[in-house]
């Protein structure tokens, strides 16, 4: 991040120096990425005069990912840190009254790897700051009480691992190895926290003024932590009770989406279920009022995907309905009105971020479409970021095709972009135009939704190479946000088609549900009509054709070259090759019960159906594989197949395996560089 002076320069340079032309510009550079910043978790002020959000960044002599926060009046003034260095401070939450901020960070830790963030509390007036907590295991989730006095949040608590016999006890000043792993969970690694300690996620709760922690929640179940879909907390308006979702039932490995709403009695630990349905009751929170509890859920059907709904009813059960029947979008954010008269709620329609504000009869008036997506510097959907001031004033996570995420208002109809973190890296850069573009599938005329970014400088009446960029999930969608990696590829000489193909979100249950036991399938239709829409509108080389994904993406990526040899080369991540293995292997395993009719054993045929290696034999095309030795949600084995069966083949590939790198390959900053670098650097090898 850069200093406080420096951007204090760069603003007195941006003043008296003429604005650079376009034709001055650079295109991305690849060590841009250490230049990047991203706003995330705004926090707006009870009085909707302040906003503190997170301001993240990347540091090229470490090679690691930071993060302060700052501060901004919402009229645009007083933008400054409030923290700084190279530490991780987030998870800001202001006090009920807006004189205190609470936030999480590892500032103390320094040099010592087995210290845990702790909690912090900053007085706003005077600016003091202290550690209020002394935890053992890394805290999460906080929440402030009403009357300020507590301040509630998650933690595991470790407990003893199975044991298989008793190992002697190492001689005095041996060296012995890490002892061996006993496992007899079902989920015990998830992608990105590797392999999980034993123990459970539970709720506590610590005085706002420093002292010890006292637990609330008891028993063999998790309320937080990697996959459990718990969270987050919230307090009823007298303080007597906390209300979250959690998985409290046995099979919670097998399946994690059937959550319900719960009330803890913070004095007693007593525990009311508040929900009961065979589905998903999650983000549970209490109105203002007290009176309701929403939350966003659906009732399982079994499908591949369900469209997320969000409920409110009485905090004694009675009255639940759905406030958004009509919407057939998946609800994946929602606030209360600071009056309970309704919540404010963020969903995707045709790759859009959109927040609205829905009445208690079901009403929805939509406020704004620029909202962030799933992961910074991404064009991915799926996820949004903001929060409500007392007199209504929306601070959320604003991104646009040529501008990372900012921090932006919503106020009496009015929307500002309060920040501009990026401005003085962009005021250098020349990205590449982005354009919608809609057509038909040629299997069956369905419409279909992409975006092509050209590169800086195009000339339509030259050609250029075109690679498509495959979204994963499969239940994801990409939008007109800015994305780095496609952006970086554009500044590369080549145009990008990136689209939304069936499966995708925010386009409906049934448009989803085409892939429904039938992936990867008729996907191969919809990418390659999409190909020929973009070769339709001019300057493609048709013999410089490229397919490129990740996950899901890296699935359709295989798929398309098991079906067509029109792609020069492909460029594969972290995809999955063979569905039985990957099932038996995955992070995810209940996704079986989803995907496809039942365990592998049983329904062997529509697995093999499913497989690339039922098509491996049909690839010719020069294929690049690309995947994190960390990866468990597609682990490398699945990689490992699929280049030893291109190998056999005789296809020309190459595998590239990143080392401590999870599903995503964007932990350590120089290896999402490298993913981008090779990535580029294989269909640089194949004009």
């Amino acid at each position: 991040m850069k200093n406080i002076t420096s951007i204090f320069c760069a603003f007195v340079l941006a003043a008296v120096l003429a604005p650079v032309s376009l034709a001055q510009k650079q295109p991305l550079q690849i060590m841009d990425v250490f230049e990047l910043e991203h706003a995330s978790d705004p926090q707006i002020s009870p009085d909707g005069t302040r906003v503190v959000y997170v301001r993240n960044f990347a540091d090229v002599s470490k090679d690691q990912r930071y993060s302060n926060l700052w501060i901004v009046n919402t009229d645009g003034s007083g933008h400054r840190a409030l923290t700084d260095g190279m530490i991780n401070a987030n998870t800001p939450r202001w006090s009920p009254d807006g004189s205190r901020l609470a936030f999480i960070s590892n500032a103390h830790v320094k040099d010592d790897k087995d210290a845990k963030p702790q909690i912090y509390v900053r007085d706003m007036a005077s600016g003091d700051t202290g550690m209020i907590s002394r935890l053992t295991e890394a805290p999460a989730g906080i929440s402030w009480s009403p009357d300020g006095e507590n301040i509630a949040f998650t933690m595991l608590v470790r407990g003893s691992a199975p044991e298989v016999g008793a190992m002697p006890t190492a001689p005095e000043g041996a060296e012995w190895k890490d002892p061996a792993r006993i496992i007899d969970r079902m989920v015990y690694r998830f992608n990105g926290a590797g392999y999980l300690p034993y123990g459970f996620h539970h709720v506590f709760v610590v005085p706002s003024e420093g002292g010890t922690e006292r637990q609330i929640s008891t028993g063999d179940f998790n309320h937080a932590g990697p996959g459990s879909r718990g969270g987050p907390l919230s307090w009823s308006p007298d303080g007597g009770k906390l209300i979250m979702s959690a998985n409290r039932r046995a099979d919670a490995d097998w399946k994690p989406h059937n959550n319900d709403v719960f009330a803890f009695d913070v004095a007693s630990g007593d525990v009311a279920q508040l929900t009961t349905r065979d589905g998903a009751d999650g983000a549970g929170s209490v109105s203002p009022d007290g009176r309701m509890i929403a939350y966003r859920g659906f009732d399982d059907e079994g499908l591949g995907f369900h469209t997320t709904e969000l409920y409110v009813q009485d905090m004694d059960g009675s009255n639940r309905r759905s406030l958004t029947p009509s919407l057939d979008r998946t609800v994946h954010a929602h606030a209360w009105a600071k009056d309970s008269s309704g919540l404010y709620v963020a969903y995707d329609d045709h790759g859009v971020t959109h927040l609205a504000f829905v009445d208690l009869a079901g009403d929805m008036q939509t406020l704004q479409s620029d909202l962030s997506g799933a992961g910074a510097y991404s064009a991915y959907g799926g996820s949004a970021q903001f929060s409500v001031a007392g007199d209504g004033t929306v601070a959320f996570v604003s991104t646009a095709t040529d501008r990372a995420e900012d921090i932006a208002i919503s106020r009496n109809g009015a929307v500002s972009v309060l920040t501009n973190v990026n401005g003085d890296l962009f005021s250098q850069r020349a990205l590449g135009s982005v354009e919608e573009i809609t057509y038909l599938s040629s299997v069956d005329g369905r419409e279909m939704q992409g975006w092509i970014i050209y590169p800086p400088g195009f000339d339509a009446s030259k050609k250029y190479p075109m690679v498509i960029e495959i979204h994963g999930g499969p239940f994801a969608n990409y939008g007109p946000r800015f994305d780095f990696e496609k952006q970086y590829m554009a500044a590369q000489g080549y145009v990008v088609l990136y689209t939304n193909p069936r499966g995708s979100t925010s386009y409906g249950k049934e448009f989803a549900n085409l892939i429904h036991h039938n992936y990867p399938s008729d996907d191969f239709f919809d990418l390659n009509s999409g190909v020929d829409a973009a070769i339709a509108k001019g300057g493609i080389d048709e013999d410089r054709l490229y397919v490129m994904g990740g996950s899901g993406g890296g699935v359709l990526s295989a798929w398309m070259i098991g079906r067509t040899d029109r792609f020069k080369a492909a460029v594969i991540h972290y995809p999955v090759i063979e569905w039985e293995s990957f099932n038996l292997t995955t992070d995810i395993p209940y996704v079986n019960t989803y995907w496809f009719p039942g365990v592998p054993w049983e329904n062997r045929d529509h697995y093999w159906k499913r497989s690339l290696l039922s098509v491996v034999d049909q690839v010719k095309t020069p294929s690049l594989l690309i995947t994190g030795e960390a990866d468990w949600r597609t682990p490398m084995s699945q990689t490992e197949q699929y280049y030893s069966a291109l190998k056999i083949q005789g296809v020309e590939t190459v595998m590239i395996r990143v080392p401590d790198e999870p599903h995503g390959i964007r932990v350590f900053p120089s290896h999402w560089v490298a993913k981008m670098v090779h990535s580029v650097g294989w269909m640089d090898k194949h004009p």
